[in-house]
C-alpha cells in the first residue's frame, strides 16, 4: 500500500456484481485507514465496474446506497461505457488539488 501515499486521488474500484457495493466501499476504506489515517485527507473517487450487466433500474438502486460524499460513476471495459466519465472525474479531482 506504500505506493498508495504518493497518489493525489484514490480511485476505488468495486464491481456491480458485488453484494454490497457501498459495504465493499466502506471495508476498502477501512483498510487504508488502518494502514495509515492520513490517506483519508485525500480525495476519493468510485468506480462501479462491469456496469454492461445492469439495466438503468438496478443502477438507480444502486446509486442510493452509495456514499453521497464521494463522486461516482459506472464503467464498462468490455461495453466501453463510463470510461470518458471516469477519466473527467480523475482530471477534476487531480485539479482541484493543483
Amino acid at each position: 500500500l506504500r505506493h498508495i501515499e504518493r497518489n493525489s486521488v484514490l480511485l476505488f474500484l468495486v464491481p456491480a456484481d458485488a453484494d454490497d457495493i457501498a459495504n465493499e466501499y466502506e471495508v476498502l476504506v477501512n483498510e487504508l485507514k488502518q494502514y495509515n489515517p492520513e490517506l483519508m485527507d485525500k480525495p476519493r473517487l468510485l468506480a462501479v465496474s462491469k456496469s454492461d450487466m445492469l439495466d438503468q433500474e438496478l443502477k438507480d438502486e444502486i446509486e442510493a446506497t452509495l456514499p453521497k460524499e464521494v463522486p461516482y460513476t459506472f464503467i464498462s471495459s468490455v461495453a466501453e461505457t463510463g470510461l470518458q466519465e471516469l477519466k473527467d472525474l480523475i482530471w477534476e479531482e487531480i485539479h482541484k488539488e493543483a
